[in-house]
């Protein structure tokens, strides 16, 4: 491992993934933190937006002050489409690598992109620069991109227990029924805009029934792993608590195999994942254990129906479904300990 630390930009720092992504990287033993980028708050400290960072670290500024020639990463955490232009305007920059946490390079199709966020892609032809990438299943690949495509939240916590099993063809790519729930700050700090009904902090509530933004990575990336497209219905809730994000996967299982034989191949599959835990059978599970961590849980249990299964899926959604996952996919760009900065 090389003594050289990485030099950091971070924009959009002071959002929510944005401030948990600065907590870790503030700790990283091989991270030096250039720039904290964002639009409002110019000249602040880190800690007049979160008490919980205590290094001391540079003040807010525009991107537009940041000298280039010296960075290694980019790390934007911006509205979707935000980014575009921006890494547009850097590809020319041979050192810089860019992990963006938004959806801006998630869908390797320009139609598709428009199809699920209603406007034009920006810098189109930077698609294949890209690679969409869940830590867990790029670990060789991510380090030929210039571009690293951080997933959503939701499909962390879909693929990870999924993608094993179909690729093992252990369960059916039909009748899958997916019922997800996060903290509300997944929706950003704009939630109050986003949703209007009441008792927000209170409720739980669906949204985003026919066309959520996710399915159409959830597509994408099952088509490219199986070559056909899965049969899914996906439901998400937003619930009344902060962080945390649980998914509830009910499965056919394919040829009688048994749920004694799922769980050992899922569990092989993982073994050598640092941030993947597969519990025993039947284990009751929510996002006790993985609050405030990388860590992803997964429970396999039997239903009254013998030739179904339910999953059971939990991370933290600002961590494991975003900052977390992004200083993951950054270990693994520069050849170092997957769990650095994260344990």
């Amino acid at each position: 491992m090389s003594l050289k630390k990485i030099n950091i930009v971070i924009a959009g720092a002071t959002g929510f993934v944005g401030l948990d992504l600065v907590k870790i990287l503030s700790s990283h033993p091989k991270v030096n933190i250039k720039y904290l980028c964002a639009q409002k708050k110019l000249g602040k400290k880190i800690q007049f937006f979160d008490k919980r960072i205590k290094k001391k670290l540079p003040k807010i500024s525009k991107l537009n002050k940041v000298k280039w020639d010296n960075i290694d990463v980019l790390f934007t955490s911006l509205p979707t489409g935000e980014s575009q232009l921006i890494v547009k305007n850097l590809i020319k920059y041979k050192r810089l690598k860019i992990i963006d946490l938004a959806a801006d390079f998630r869908i390797s199709s320009k139609k598709t992109f428009k199809k699920y966020y209603s406007k034009n892609h920006k810098a189109p032809e930077l698609l294949r620069s890209s690679i969409y990438s869940i830590s867990e299943f790029v670990k060789e690949k991510i380090k030929n991109y210039k571009i690293i495509s951080c997933p959503g939240c939701y499909p962390t916590s879909i693929q990870l227990p999924l993608m094993p099993l179909f690729k093992k063809k252990l369960i059916k790519t039909q009748n899958i029924i997916i019922d997800s729930k996060s903290g509300y700050s997944g929706a950003g700090k704009n939630l109050k805009r986003k949703f209007k009904h009441k008792n927000i902090y209170s409720s739980i509530h669906t949204y985003g029934l026919l066309n959520h933004r996710h399915i159409g990575e959830i597509d994408q990336e099952f088509y490219k792993a199986l070559k056909k497209k899965v049969n899914f219905n996906f439901t998400p809730h937003l619930i009344p608590t902060f962080r945390g994000m649980l998914s509830s996967i009910y499965v056919e299982i394919n040829n009688k195999k048994s749920i004694k034989l799922i769980h050992k191949e899922l569990t092989n599959y993982h073994k050598k994942n640092y941030f993947v835990k597969v519990l025993p059978i039947n284990k009751e599970l929510g996002t006790e254990n993985v609050i405030n961590t990388n860590f992803c849980e997964i429970s396999l249990c039997k239903l009254k129906y013998t030739n179904k299964i339910l999953i059971i899926s939990a991370i933290d959604n600002l961590i494991k479904g975003a900052g977390g996952q992004a200083v993951q996919n950054m270990n693994l760009l520069f050849g170092l300990k997957e769990n650095l900065g994260l344990k």
